[in-house]
């Protein structure tokens, strides 16, 4: 614990460093240099700090594709998460290879209050059915600012499986080409299985908002959603998924079936991953792999090296 501890103090302090490099210009300048931190104990710092701004890297309106990235790759972050904690890594990593990255919040309900640093508002947690509303908002944009056709989506968890309602029912699909989901809620959790027992889909709901109810498995959302098959014609998905996930229960609900589908599981790759459902934002494989699936035609492998839950 010691060393973990160590570990974790020489990167916030890394971040510390980053931030007065990079933080003023972040939002609204795109340069090939951003600070690139493979740490969620550094997001955490940063976004207490730094609370309801754009993650470095991201939200740069005037941004234009690139013939080698024509697509605008577009983040949703996680239940009672935000923009500029779950983001605090890929953004920049994202920038940095020459990608138009932008990220939003989301989801916010009144009288919840639980939520991860960066935000005064918890994001993700008002009913699943008008976030995908405000997704859908937020791509037509993206799609205005940049005058692309389409673009890419990345999302953690709950951010990883709700565009997947905006394709479906709201039209979204001719918008996306790539959907990225880090430890995606696609098929629900069984919350270890005590969301089996009496009472608990009503304890989660009064503590974490509509959107956790809605994520626990063989919810009336789910279902709907699931049902007639998982994928839609036109568009890719990629699913990485840690065998640690404590939220996603079990991991394998993450995974997707049908065509054009990747499920990568992270330990598979990589046994010294010991990443979690959070941590996995912040994991440099995982993050990786993220590259590999926007831009699969330079696709990289990377070199296995341990990580840690929570912080990545």
């Amino acid at each position: 614990m010691r060393g973990m501890r160590t570990c974790l103090g020489g990167a916030v302090a890394l971040a510390v460093a980053g931030w007065l490099a990079a933080a003023p210009a972040s939002a609204s300048t795109r340069r090939p240099d951003l600070p690139v931190i493979y740490s969620g104990a550094a997001a955490l710092a940063y976004a207490t700090l730094h609370p309801d701004t754009s993650p470095a890297g991201a939200n740069n309106w005037s941004c234009q594709p690139s013939a080698a990235h024509p697509f605008p790759v577009v983040l949703v972050h996680g239940t009672v998460e935000n923009m500029t904690y779950n983001w605090f890594t890929l953004s920049p990593l994202l920038a940095d290879h020459g990608y138009c990255v932008f990220a939003l919040n989301y989801g916010q309900e009144p009288g919840v209050h639980v939520g991860l640093p960066g935000s005064a508002e918890t994001g993700g947690v008002a009913p699943m059915q008008r976030s995908a509303r405000q997704l859908a908002a937020f791509v037509h944009r993206v799609l205005a600012a940049t005058g692309a056709t389409k673009v890419d989506i990345v999302g953690h968890s709950q951010g990883g499986m709700m565009p997947r309602y905006y394709m479906k029912f709201l039209g979204g699909a001719r918008h996306v080409h790539e959907l990225v989901g880090l430890a995606p809620s696609n098929h629900g959790t069984t919350v270890d299985g005590l969301a089996q027992l009496p009472g608990v889909p009503q304890l989660i709901e009064a503590g974490l908002g509509p959107a956790a109810e809605q994520q626990i498995a063989g919810s009336t959302f789910l279902r709907k959603l699931n049902a007639g098959g998982d994928t839609l014609p036109g568009v890719s998905y990629t699913v990485i998924e840690s065998g640690y996930d404590e939220v996603v229960t079990p991991y394998t609900s993450a995974f997707l079936t049908g065509p054009h589908v990747r499920d990568i599981l992270l330990q598979r790759q990589c046994p010294l991953d010991f990443s979690d459902h959070l941590a996995i934002s912040f994991d440099p494989v995982a993050l990786r792999d993220v590259l590999n699936a926007l831009d699969p035609a330079h696709a990289v492998t990377r070199s296995c090296q341990p990580t840690i839950p929570v912080a990545g």
